[in-house]
């Protein structure tokens, strides 16, 4: 079984109007057939967080919504409260403090039910906080600011979803630029991704014809995803001083607006499909069975091309001009 989509979300995400992101996630988890469990922990909101995201969900559509919420690592070993995960299909981590969130989570019973709840299917979701754990590293504190500086910020352990990358939100916004920066300056195997205010990241695993594996990247909502790859980037983090300006070369941008999709395995762009409208592509579909058709009778030698030409003009139900002067009509 393939693994479930991740969404990864930056932070308010738009819960008025459209809701185009929370309703994508419904879906995702099996609209009326959806069993979609709210862990709310790295907030500091009581119950009413949860009350929010129970009627956001079920306005859209959700089965049943159900909320677990440890407070400590005991909690997250509680049989109890991971046997409701097992049977999840659709897993929503609220946003707040994701220090807070890693450090109860990361690594327990609780934690390992979520990996697993994603291997077997399920959707994970997660926003601002939530966003956060879902990277193999996950940025824990840290400063504003374009510029990356030595020690701006801190990193904690994820749950590793989505391996070998760190992921920050709220990242235009909050100007986060120089924190991600400064992670993937210090750990060049890592693929830094920052997602803005109303935007998913949805990534999905996709097997090819030949049998290889992908973990697409797409982008819904009104902002843009920002990926860093340091594959290549000369860099004197390892002997930096204390919070001077890094040296951060040959790193490559992308700037990915909703639509774009980008495949995490070979770190490139996936060119976008050419969009045809469908009363388009019944033209061409009927164009090209009449081309085909043409191309029998002139084999088998059954037709002038002047016949041809009246018949494709009456099958597409327009006056066809070259047709019509041959047989002396003018038009």
């Amino acid at each position: 079984m393939s693994p479930g989509p991740l969404m990864i979300i930056g932070g308010a995400e738009d819960k008025l109007r459209g809701r185009a992101i929370l309703r994508e996630f419904v879906a995702a988890s099996g609209g009326a057939d959806a069993r979609i469990v709210v862990v709310p922990t790295a907030s500091a909101l009581g119950p009413e967080v949860v009350e929010v995201y129970d009627a956001l969900f079920r306005r859209e559509g959700a089965g049943e919504v159900l909320a677990v919420r440890p407070e400590t690592r005991a909690d997250a070993q509680d049989p109890e409260l991971v046997r409701v995960l097992d049977s999840a299909t659709g897993i929503f981590m609220t946003g707040g403090n994701q220090l807070k969130l890693s450090a109860i989570i990361s690594g327990t019973p609780l934690g390992d039910a979520v990996v697993a709840a994603h291997e077997r299917g399920a959707v994970v979701a997660g926003t601002s906080a939530g966003a956060s754990i879902q990277s193999s590293h996950m940025v824990a504190f840290g400063g504003p600011g374009a510029t990356p500086k030595q020690r701006m910020t801190q990193v904690a352990a994820g749950l590793g979803l989505l391996p070998s990358t760190v992921i920050d939100q709220h990242f235009d916004q909050r100007n986060r630029y120089g924190r991600l920066l400064m992670i993937v300056s210090q750990s060049p195997q890592l693929l830094g991704i920052g997602v803005d205010e109303d935007t998913a990241a949805v990534v999905e695993h996709v097997t090819e014809a030949d049998g290889s594996e992908h973990e697409i990247l797409s982008v819904l909502g009104r902002g843009a995803v920002t990926i860093f790859d340091p594959a290549n980037i000369v860099t004197n983090a390892y002997e930096a001083s204390r919070s001077a300006p890094l040296l951060a070369s040959n790193v490559v941008l992308h700037v990915l607006p909703e639509g774009s999709s980008f495949d995490l395995a070979t770190r490139r762009l996936v060119p976008p499909r050419p969009a045809v409208e469908s009363s388009v592509a019944a033209e061409l579909a009927a164009a090209g069975r009449d081309l085909r058709q043409q191309a029998r009778d002139i084999a088998a030698d059954d037709a002038s091309p002047q016949s041809l030409r009246r018949r494709l003009a009456r099958n597409r139900r327009t006056p066809d001009p070259l047709a019509a002067s041959e047989d002396g009509v003018t038009s």
